[in-house]
């Protein structure tokens, strides 16, 4: 499924894809395998007289297969070389099963290690991928890095429950979705400069509202995922894992206005034949559940208040 194309970049990014996920399986087959041998039973849900050494390696193995920080050197090389497809792939639907099972197994930890870990890593995770998209010249790249910025929050929000976390990782999925499909019809590989982009208005509104959608800018859908976590972690008192969450987001969303500002400063003639090529629907579509965000943060406040 990742190498479709049979291009060398991606034949190169299966093969790392492959190592890192090889590694991370092993590591979890390693942790039951050694629970099963002192115990005779594949059961891992035992308060009593809990070993955390083995949940600890079955931990460590899905975290090396989601690329959460500090073991996310993988995410930006393997994502940068992939089709758009394969990245699609990559940044939704390979991370459901791991997230869940991660979710699951940390719940098991005592209350003070299991929100030291989360804290730890949600938080390395934001900066990381904030800090490390502001540089980049490769949109994919790019994107990736804020994948491990928004795995930084779906991280912590396991501290909230299971709500708060499926909420934010089905927004997440929808938005990542509205964006990758954008950029995979018109094949923008190498650059953040959107030459091929045609200039037409509808779908310069398209890319501008899911990567502000991305990004967590109020009130779009984006910021209503970001929300649900904030007041959990504020519930929680979680005052300096908060912190750092908003100053990792508030860096992605700068190289986000810088793709928005190289998609406006286009020098390409506007034509609106262009227009008439492309689906408007889809682009309206898009643009449409992007902006339910303001509905999102209302339903929100109610709720809690």
């Amino acid at each position: 499924m990742l190498v479709y194309e049979k291009t060398t970049w991606e034949s190169e990014s299966a093969v790392k894809y492959f190592i890192v996920q090889a590694l991370g399986s092993s590591l979890l087959i390693l942790g039951r395998l050694w629970s099963y041998n002192s115990r005779l039973s594949w059961e891992i849900i035992r308060p009593i007289n809990m070993n955390y050494s083995r949940i600890a390696v079955i931990s460590f193995g899905l975290i090396i297969k989601l690329g959460i920080a500090p073991f996310h050197i993988w995410v930006p090389s393997v994502m940068a070389g992939l089709p758009w497809g394969s990245c699609i792939l990559l940044a939704t639907w390979q991370k459901v099963a791991p997230l869940i099972l991660l979710f699951i197994i940390l719940n098991l930890l005592d209350t003070r290690t299991f929100t030291l870990l989360v804290l730890l890593g949600g938080s390395l995770s934001a900066i990381i991928g904030g800090v490390g998209g502001i540089n980049q010249t490769q949109i994919r790249a790019l994107i990736a890095y804020s994948s491990i910025g928004h795995i930084g929050w779906l991280f912590t929000g396991i501290l909230g429950g299971f709500l708060p976390f499926c909420t934010y990782l089905c927004i997440y999925i929808i938005i990542s979705l509205c964006l990758f499909f954008r950029l995979w019809q018109d094949d923008l590989k190498t650059h953040v400069y959107f030459s091929r982009l045609k200039n037409t208005q509808e779908k310069k509104a398209g890319v501008l509202v899911s990567l502000l959608s991305l990004g967590g800018l109020p009130p779009i859908l984006g910021f209503t995922s970001k929300l649900i976590i904030i007041m959990r972690t504020i519930y929680l008192s979680i005052w300096s894992g908060l912190f750092i969450l908003i100053l990792g987001s508030l860096i992605s969303l700068y190289y986000y206005l810088v793709l928005f500002f190289n998609l406006f400063s286009s020098k390409r003639n506007f034509s609106y034949k262009d227009g008439l090529v492309d689906n408007s629907w889809l682009i309206k579509r898009r643009i449409f559940i992007n902006l339910l965000g303001g509905l999102g943060i209302l339903s929100v406040m109610v709720i809690a208040f």
